[in-house]
């Protein structure tokens, strides 16, 4: 099989493990399993948990000891029994225990794909900047795929998401030993355990710009699974007064997309960074937050359904112009002897810490705004959006950042 068939094959399977569960999970532990938003929050939370340290340590596993390939597999196949194993658990604390030793195993997945990815592909002699992107859009593309999967067979709030996700979690696990070697570079440097973990760019929060920035990224990322998290459980809470309607008939077809308009706005990227800077791309992040989680707050799977179908709309920009603006921010703060760990500091702040945190709240204020059941959504949201609404406002404020644009456009070269 071609090289790049065989990687995008990889790519492919390694988000549709993810996408069977990630939207629908809370629908299912709400709705089916009747735990409240505080139970469902520090479960999703597990991911944020996870990334603080796992991917740092098995990435020194793989660079140092064991075939990075390999340990793609080992983590899928462990993973793959661990999602197997929550499809059977009916209480909230050993679910808890389960997906967060599942999320230890799955959130280093991410970058181990994108190491076997990139070894293969320079050994072959590819471009990686070039060649890897047409490869790593199919990622998105089984994510949207597993959800319309489950969407239309009816798993949404049942636990055969989880059968889907374990049974493609061992597949890619047996899969990933087959693919070509990719030893621990023997002749590459060695990092220290500091330097692998990304400490040494805590020396970025002694700059007072980096410090706020990082701060602000912490802030951001506990947006960023909330929707994830309580979409599919929003959806449902529909049935008794829409129970024909497309958005509850069909809740991960909807929220699917959010994932088709990440991958459009990818692409205004370069225009808008040009054009406007970092700080005003970050902050059009911020206040598209506010839009995501207004319209869920104003609209409804009926006569509201156009503004559900704008909130996915806008999660791209959301989503898209923080990470990745603020990916080129670090870029070009950093030292280069240290790049490497800033952008670690990156994830670890953002997807780490923030996520973490994000889940932790995020459930405690869908259940303050809960009573015998019942959801009081459009409070919840609107919490949510007022939240994205301060950090808009006082982000532009304290942080002080000149735009300028040859910068930029190096950036991107």
């Amino acid at each position: 099989m071609n090289i790049r068939l065989r990687l995008i094959v990889m790519n492919f399977l390694e988000f549709f493990v993810w996408g069977s569960w990630l939207i629908s999970l809370g629908g299912y532990m709400i709705v089916t399993l009747k735990f409240n938003g505080t139970q469902v929050g520090s479960i999703y939370g597990t991911m944020g948990l996870a990334s603080l340290f796992m991917p740092a340590l098995l990435g020194i596993v793989a660079d140092r000891w064991i075939n990075a390939e390999r340990v793609l597999g080992l983590c899928h196949i462990i993973g793959a029994l661990l999602l197997f194993a929550a499809s059977k658990i009916t209480d909230p604390h050993e679910m808890y225990w389960v997906m967060l030793l599942n999320s230890m195993m799955f959130m280093p997945t991410i970058a181990l794909n994108n190491t076997v990815s990139y070894i293969v592909l320079e050994k072959r002699g590819f471009n990686i900047v070039k060649d890897f992107p047409p490869v790593r859009v199919w990622g998105t593309v089984g994510f949207v795929c597993a959800m319309w999967l489950v969407d239309l067979c009816g798993w949404t709030i049942s636990p055969l998401q989880l059968y889907i996700s374990a049974a493609s979690g061992l597949l890619l696990g047996i899969y990933a030993f087959t693919m070509p070697q990719c030893p621990p570079a023997k002749t590459r440097q060695k990092r220290s355990l500091s330097s692998s973990l990304g400490l040494d760019a805590f020396i970025l929060f002694g700059r007072k710009k980096m410090l706020i920035f990082f701060i602000f990224a912490m802030l951001l990322g506990a947006a960023l699974q909330i929707t994830n998290t309580f979409g599919t459980t929003f959806l449902e809470d529909f049935k008794s007064t829409y129970p024909d309607a497309f958005g509850v008939k069909h809740p991960n077809i909807l929220i699917s997309i959010s994932q088709i308009s990440e991958t459009l706005f990818i692409l205004t990227i370069p225009f808008f960074l040009r054009r406007f800077g970092i700080k005003q791309v970050m902050l059009m992040s911020m206040f598209a937050w506010v839009l995501r989680f207004g319209l869920f707050g104003i609209g409804n799977p009926g006569s509201g359904l156009i503004l559900l179908i704008l909130s996915m709309i806008v999660y791209g920009m959301a989503f898209d112009f923080f990470n990745i603006s603020g990916s080129l921010f670090v870029e070009k703060e950093a030292d280069i002897n240290i790049r490497a760990s800033a952008q670690g500091l990156f994830m670890l702040m953002t997807n780490g810490l923030g996520a973490y945190l994000g889940g932790f709240f995020s459930g405690r204020v869908v259940d303050h705004f809960t009573t015998n059941g019942i959801r009081d959504w459009q409070s919840i949201w609107f919490t949510f959006s007022g939240y994205a609404l301060v950090l808009g406002i006082v982000f532009p404020l304290i942080f002080k950042y000149k735009h300028d644009r040859a910068e930029v456009a190096n950036l991107q070269h």
